[in-house]
């Protein structure tokens, strides 16, 4: 076995897992409640859904860019520099969104705060959780990490939720970016010892990225994951007001009003964290069979089945059952993606650059995030419905089930030398 520097111990559960799961859940549980936004700012401004739906588009694109930036700027300068600017970043953002009254204003500002969700998720942390954990323990911890996220999601649109039936939106923007500050502490836990030897190409990193965005296989990872950002970024966004508008009424004879939930806007906030909450068990099944299995037919499998869930959800009433049904079955392969596709790259192309590399797969999933929103919402104002966005994101699905199969999942030392300059 590969032995890792003094302070990295074959163990999967260390210090800076832990502390690369804080952040993200901070990170990701302010990302996932920005829907909930979305009629607040709409009915006080009287702004068309598709303003703030293109300010969250932007944010998601300009997560997509910044991920292969932090990526390179970790790699370079360090893990803990890196968060620390994507912090910032996230926090600015926030804080300037409170006062934002046009919607270029918000428009602009996500730009920052999408920075900053680059800078404090999945490109960095699992990139680093990657490179201090064992070849063993890899992609459990990845599993780990990921879920971290998803455990954001559960607590993000519920707390969302209740902030804003006690204050403005602006005050939530100022008390999330209060929550992203204070999750920076657990920095000090990340302290990430180098390895005795590189897991990866010696070369320079340009050569290393020119190399591999000519591999068809890394081609077919990058067009993957478009749709798994169209998917998430869609629902994420818009599929709180879908069921505040679609959803027939909660009956009060109903397990959902028993438990509280009276409200078609309350059971918005809800799904999304059922979502979450299946999630966990999801991606840490996906991390474990990633250790055992194909990732690239597990890929497939996992888009193949959410396309299915999709077109049956829409293809029958969305009643308060079928909201919930959709959200455990969508939850259960939600980001089952991220460590499959993480590990992906990490197993063909190695550690030494996984972050920039696999931000660069990032920016598919981000464009494919941006094309979601934002067609959620154009669509809708155009249609007054979003039947035609969602059976593009079935399309997508179907697409990316298939474009796995081809992959070449070995590493890519194992293809021998090939030249650059053909």
């Amino acid at each position: 076995m590969r032995r890792l520097s003094s302070g990295t111990h074959d163990q999967l559960i260390s210090p800076v897992l832990i502390a690369g799961c804080i952040i993200i859940l901070v990170s990701f549980a302010v990302r996932a409640s920005f829907g909930l936004f979305q009629l607040p700012i709409a009915l006080e401004f009287a702004w068309p859904r598709e303003s703030f739906s293109l300010a969250i588009a932007i944010q998601n694109l300009a997560w997509g860019i910044g991920q292969p930036i932090f990526g390179a700027f970790a790699e370079r300068y360090g893990d803990r520099k890196a968060i620390l600017a994507g912090g910032a970043f996230y926090v600015t953002g926030l804080l300037l969104s409170a006062y934002a009254i046009t919607p270029g204003q918000h428009q602009m500002l996500e730009i920052l705060v999408g920075f900053g969700i680059a800078g404090t998720g999945f490109g960095v942390i699992l990139a680093v959780v990657g490179r201090a954990t064992s070849d063993k323990h890899r992609s459990m911890a990845l599993g780990i990490a990921t879920a971290a996220g998803s455990a954001g999601q559960i607590v993000g649109p519920p707390v969302a939720n209740l902030l804003l039936g006690e204050m403005p939106w602006q005050s939530v923007f100022m008390a999330f970016a209060g929550f992203i500050l204070l999750s920076m502490a657990a920095l000090a836990l990340m302290r990430v010892p180098k390895q005795d030897k590189p897991t990866g190409s010696d070369e320079p990193m340009g050569v290393v990225i020119k190399r591999a965005v000519r591999d068809p296989s890394f081609l077919f990872i990058f067009i993957g994951f478009f749709s798994c950002g169209y998917q998430l970024a869609f629902i994420t966004a818009h599929f709180p007001a879908f069921i505040t508008e679609m959803c027939g009424p909660i009956t009060p004879d109903s397990l959902l009003y028993v438990l509280g939930v009276t409200s078609a806007s309350g059971l918005g906030a809800i799904s999304i964290a059922l979502i979450g909450l299946f999630n966990i068990g999801g991606t840490l099944l996906a991390g474990w069979l990633g250790n055992k299995y194909s990732r690239k037919y597990l890929l497939a499998s996992v888009y193949l089945l959410r396309t299915l869930v999709s077109a049956a959800f829409i293809m029958t009433p969305i009643t308060p059952e079928t909201v919930v049904l959709f959200s455990v079955a969508m939850g259960s392969l939600w980001l089952a993606t991220v460590p499959l596709t993480s590990g992906l790259v990490a197993h063909i192309y190695g550690l030494k650059y996984m972050g920039t590399l696999y931000g660069l797969v990032f920016f598919s999933h981000q464009l494919g995030g941006f094309l979601g929103v934002w067609l959620g919402g154009a669509l809708y104002d155009l249609y007054h419905n979003y039947t035609l966005v969602w059976w593009v994101g079935v399309g997508v699905g179907a697409l990316s089930a298939l474009i796995h199969l081809p992959v070449k999942e070995y590493p890519w030392s194992q293809r021998g030398k090939v030249a650059i300059a053909t």
